[in-house]
């Protein structure tokens, strides 16, 4: 199996995404508050450091439907495409879970979006398609929690920013169990970034 990594921001009570997320507010009421440290520029060195990490290539990716757009129940007509424009930055294929089917979207810069029905059949595709390079668990919450829950992550990366946002998307609200060991820390005005093996 290919080495499976996740890596999110995270405010200190908890949450990766604000309440109310919608077309206009992707990330929910205040949650581009999660993303100062990566977004700055020019970005502090370990802010750089960390940037580059996220964004390093990878064989495969995982996301939740919440993640990839706005649109939920079926799909109807719609001609959304993600929220990244024609080049998404992902370059590599990424399996979105969602109960409804959907046909691939082929995007500039290799970017293929797939539409899989459970985490465990995405996990399977993206190791596939993956070979020998990692697979990320892109987010959102109830994605990266999906990939806790099977116990298949190795990695997971988290940025603590220094903000409170009351409410929002969690990803560890009904995990029975979870151990991790923290590997390496590193910290910027904007940021404290734990690097945890999953054991």
């Amino acid at each position: 199996m290919s080495f499976v990594t996740s890596h999110m921001s995270i405010s200190l009570d908890g949450f990766v995404a604000g309440p109310g997320q919608s077309e206009e507010s992707p990330l929910g009421i205040d949650g581009m508050k999660l993303h100062r440290w990566h977004l700055n520029d020019p970005k502090h060195q370990v802010d750089q450091a960390f940037t580059d990490r996220l964004l390093g290539p990878r064989g495969a990716y995982i996301m939740g439907r919440n993640m990839f757009g706005p649109v939920r129940g079926k799909w109807g007509n719609s001609d959304w495409r993600g929220w990244w424009g024609s080049e998404p930055p992902y370059h590599a294929p990424v399996f979105v879970l969602t109960h409804y089917p959907h046909d691939p979207i082929t995007m500039e810069g290799g970017t293929i979006f797939y539409f899989v029905d459970g985490f465990d059949a995405a996990l399977a595709k993206a190791a596939e398609a993956a070979g020998d390079r990692a697979i990320d668990v892109a987010g959102g919450a109830s994605a990266v929690r999906q990939a806790l829950q099977a116990g298949c992550l190795d990695e997971l990366v988290l940025d603590l920013v220094p903000v409170v946002l009351g409410s929002g998307e969690r990803i560890f609200d009904d995990l029975s169990e979870l151990t991790a060991e923290p590997v390496e820390v590193a910290t910027s005005p904007l940021a404290t970034h734990i690097v945890y093996r999953i054991t």
